[in-house]
């Protein structure tokens, strides 16, 4: 990497040109305001192989013109967040749990990012003035057991704000799980310090658990494990949660792989998420059949521990549902089932009123 580049982060298409020989797509995209802004910190960059214009890494983070093409159906809140929003922070989705839109800074962007209606969008970290109006709700709604840090991501405040912001929410509701949602251990591992373990390590009445965005295997280089571990061996264990991306980690070999290395690295293949239909992501998203039989074949290949739940969030906030093949093919009324086996053979299970058990 160019020592000029070493801890900086490009933030314009002019500056990326400096480093990185730009493809016909790559320089005709428009930088404007309405679009999401370029954010691709020295660390990520490095991993990048500038000699592949189609590297995995590069397609993650380098603009295109695709981006600015938007196509049928899709629309910047796919998921209605908006919809179900209490107030411009704070959504309430499921009747469980809510999220909290810390802020809408990341340390680098994403191309295939979904909440791009709100992320990179220069609004700022929460006031305390929302975070405790978000504690106040939460507190008010008992049914509520879990909240979301997410945004943008909450690695981008400081230490003290963090703290801040968790002891408000803990101090409304003390046995509130906490999801610290970021993508930080892969996009600029060194973020996460002993200290904020240390502080995070205070807040003791619940448990938390970091939720990581890992999308190929060259993304878990040895910094990246040992930022994960920080958490681990303080006790926050580490789910992962890839998006299924067009030319990024569409293959099985990628995906097991990817798979494999988490469970290895004490982190749990969460979700494979197909893309959402957020404008300027069509080039991302994966055929839903394609991605059904990518399920498929994981599933041939890897160890429950080691195999994510293959989802969708539904438009018109219809939520997450699960995407495989279904094995339970027929029952004949009688009370026995028949199952395709992953590797299609044919099973029979019998419930209990077919062998006169009660």
């Amino acid at each position: 990497m160019n020592e000029k580049l070493q801890g900086r982060t490009i933030t314009s298409m002019a500056q990326l040109s400096e480093h990185l020989e730009l493809s016909d797509e790559e320089k005709a995209f428009q930088e404007e305001k309405k679009y999401l802004p370029v954010a691709i910190p020295s660390y990520f960059f490095s991993l990048i192989n500038p000699d592949d214009p189609l590297d995995p890494l590069r397609r993650q983070v380098v603009p295109t013109v695709h981006e600015q093409i938007e196509e049928t159906l899709e629309d910047m809140d796919p998921l209605e967040e908006v919809e179900y929003s209490v107030n411009d922070r704070l959504i309430h989705r499921y009747t469980s749990r809510v999220a909290f839109l810390v802020t809408d800074i990341c340390p680098m962007y994403c191309r295939h990012c979904f909440r791009r209606r709100f992320t990179g969008t220069f609004q700022g970290p929460a006031t305390r003035e929302q975070i405790e109006s978000a504690a106040s709700y939460i507190q008010q709604h008992p049914k509520i057991t879990e909240i979301l840090l997410t945004g943008g991501d909450m690695m981008t405040l400081s230490d003290t704000r963090i703290d801040e912001m968790i002891s408000i929410f803990r101090s409304a509701c003390p046995h509130l799980v906490i999801r610290l949602c970021t993508r930080t251990p892969a996009s600029y591992p060194a973020r996460i310090t002993n200290n904020l373990i240390s502080m995070l390590k205070k807040h003791t009445t619940a448990p938390f658990y970091v939720m990581t965005q890992f999308n190929h295997p060259r993304e878990l280089t040895e910094q990246a494990k040992e930022a994960i571990a920080k958490f681990v061996n303080a006790g926050i264990p580490a789910m992962n949660q890839t998006v299924l991306l067009r030319g990024v980690n569409d293959d099985v070999d990628t995906l097991e792989s990817l798979c494999n290395a988490l469970v290895f690295a004490r982190v749990k293949p969460y979700y494979l998420f197909q893309g959402d239909l957020v404008s300027g992501t069509a080039h991302f998203r994966v055929p839903l059949q394609k991605g059904m039989e990518l399920e498929q074949e994981l599933r041939k290949r890897l160890s429950g521990l080691a195999m994510p739940v293959y989802a969708i969030d539904l438009p018109q906030g219809g939520g997450k549902v699960p995407l495989s093949k279904k094995y339970v093919e027929e029952t004949n009324g009688c009370g026995l089932w028949t199952f395709t086996t992953v590797e299609g053979d044919k099973r029979t299970y019998a419930d209990p009123e077919t062998t006169g058990q009660r």
